[in-house]
């Protein structure tokens, strides 16, 4: 189930954004907030997949905390903004992938931009877990080059022998080249 951060200023406010969102067939988990302090607590404590801003809020007027969303989490922002502030606004915050909507709301704009929020939420999301498997290959290689080094260093073998014992033993014991990596390394600091 998807989860959506509701910043708006009132209660009253709130729940007609969450009866929008149900209109538009969003089977969502809110959670409301009345501030932008709120919701930037909510932020550090919870993972959400749309951050939906109603302006003006009482402590700020939400384009800074839609841009900080925007950076700082995978979820997709939407900025709701009177009509005539609109196009100001969307030039401020429109390079850092945050959606602008004019208010009053129409349902058809505002279903097209949930859907344009998701899509860029799944993206972002692909592409965070794409970094994440990277990152934990870069480790990997790292571990492997300092264990050939270890194994250079103190069994004088030559990097191509370092590597092809490594392969082997990975291969020998049914373990990756991490596990034998982590292994040498855990040997040559006693």
């Amino acid at each position: 189930m998807e989860r959506i951060l509701l910043i708006s200023s009132t209660q009253k406010s709130q729940a007609t954004l969450a009866q929008f969102l149900a209109s538009c067939g969003m089977q969502a988990q809110t959670i409301p907030t009345a501030s932008g302090a709120e919701a930037r607590r909510a932020l550090l404590d919870g993972i959400f997949d749309i951050v939906l801003i109603n302006t003006p809020l009482p402590d700020e007027f939400g384009h800074e905390l839609a841009q900080a969303a925007a950076h700082e989490t995978a979820a997709g922002v939407l900025l709701l903004v009177k009509s005539e502030q609109a196009d100001a606004v969307s030039e401020l915050v429109e390079a850092d992938g945050v959606f602008v909507l004019p208010k009053p709301l129409s349902r058809p704009l505002f279903f097209q931009a949930l859907r344009m929020v998701r899509a860029v939420h799944a993206r972002l999301d692909g592409l965070q877990k794409e970094n994440q498997r990277l990152q934990s290959r870069i480790q990997d290689i790292r571990l492997v080059d300092r264990a050939k080094c270890i194994l250079i260093e103190l069994r004088g073998m030559t990097e191509p022998e370092a590597h092809a014992y490594i392969e082997q033993q990975a291969m020998n014991g049914r373990k990756s080249k991490r596990q034998v990596a982590e292994e040498i390394l855990g040997l040559s600091q006693f």
